[in-house]
């Protein structure tokens, strides 16, 4: 499918989201029966294992950087499994560690970690999720990081009420003051041992559902990462786990990659990432674009980040493209206490 069409039929499922239509078939109804039918057989070849240890990585980081008088910035991640961390052993291991201590790096400020995401969730769960970071208004976290999407489409929820659900989240934590960052659906097409037709059809799902995603994010004033296959060695090492009940899984590794994407967007959200970088640079193929083509772009290539730039041109809101360089997340500096206000 090429950058236009995806465009296509991103625009097709954010627009049906905002305006609640229904849900927009990725597949006919023959080849969605094909894709249950070899999902059965990739749970019998490759097992239904699942760990459910996920580390509390709650707390303080940055300590070095303690200020008397200043308030630390707060940090929150909602979402899946993905954003919850498990399938590791250390805390420090969880992206929201890795995540917390590089923000604390590069804004030279104590971070406050909390992380509400639930392991299996689906867009659907973000209402509940974005109740309990709201709950109280003196805490409003500064940047809140939303990774979700795989689940969606491992259990078929449709694409329009998958971004409907994120869209709504977005607005609300926006609208209480936060920013919002999300890493959207991940390329469930790099798994290698699931034979085709059912990696070509999980690979157009996740992209689809990536780009509508980031249209109906940057729609309500949020920025996206692509995952893309960033994971996609994770997937390869431990296959078994994406159709467990929790479906996703990442090595520290692969959420060391994926925080290490994520981290130049929460900092530039946060106007911390260098002036210089936040300039297009037309050598990486860097720019302004209709915020659809951004979106399909965006959900090919790993690490690209979308954000809205002009409400209105030529062909409706564009958004800036921006292949940020990924850069080394420092180690966690974490001590294990209850975030205080």
């Amino acid at each position: 499918m090429t950058s236009m069409s995806r465009a296509r039929v991103a625009r097709r499922i954010a627009a049906g989201a905002a305006y609640g239509g229904g849900g927009i078939g990725l597949a006919g109804a023959a080849a969605v029966g094909l894709l249950l039918a070899e999902v059965q057989l990739a749970k019998r070849h490759v097992g239904n294992g699942t760990d459910n240890h996920v580390p509390n990585a709650d707390g303080r980081y940055g300590h070095t950087y303690d200020t008397p008088g200043e308030a630390p910035l707060r940090l929150t991640l909602l979402g899946d499994s993905t954003a919850a961390g498990q399938g590791v052993r250390r805390a420090g291991q969880t992206p929201g560690a890795l995540l917390a201590s590089g923000l604390a790096a590069v804004a030279e400020r104590p971070v406050v970690l909390r992380n509400v995401a639930l392991p299996g969730a689906r867009s659907d769960d973000l209402d509940r999720q974005v109740a309990l970071v709201l709950a109280d208004p003196a805490l409003v976290p500064d940047v809140c990081v939303i990774m979700i999407g795989a689940n969606d489409v491992t259990n078929r929820m449709p694409p329009t009420r998958s971004v409907r659900h994120l869209s709504a989240a977005v607005r609300r934590l926006r609208t209480a003051g936060a920013e919002v960052v999300v890493g959207t659906c991940p390329d469930l097409g790099t798994i290698e041992p699931v034979q085709q037709p059912l990696r070509w059809l999980a690979r157009r799902a996740s992209r689809q559902l990536a780009a509508a995603q980031t249209i109906g994010v940057v729609e309500q004033g949020g920025r996206t990462v692509s995952l893309g296959d960033l994971l996609g060695p994770e997937f390869a090492a431990n296959p078994r786990e994406l159709f467990g009940p929790d479906n996703y899984h990442p090595s520290a590794e692969g959420y060391a990659t994926a925080a290490m994407a994520v981290l130049p967007t929460v900092c530039a959200a946060l106007g911390l990432w260098p002036a210089d970088e936040e300039r297009p640079d037309v050598t990486r193929r860097e720019g302004f674009l209709p915020v659809a083509r951004a979106a399909a772009e965006a959900a090919s290539e790993a690490g690209t980040e979308v954000t809205a730039a002009m409400p209105t041109g030529p062909k409706g809101p564009w958004a800036l493209l921006k292949r940020r360089r990924r850069r080394r997340v420092p180690e966690p500096d974490r001590a294990p206490v209850t975030p205080s206000p």
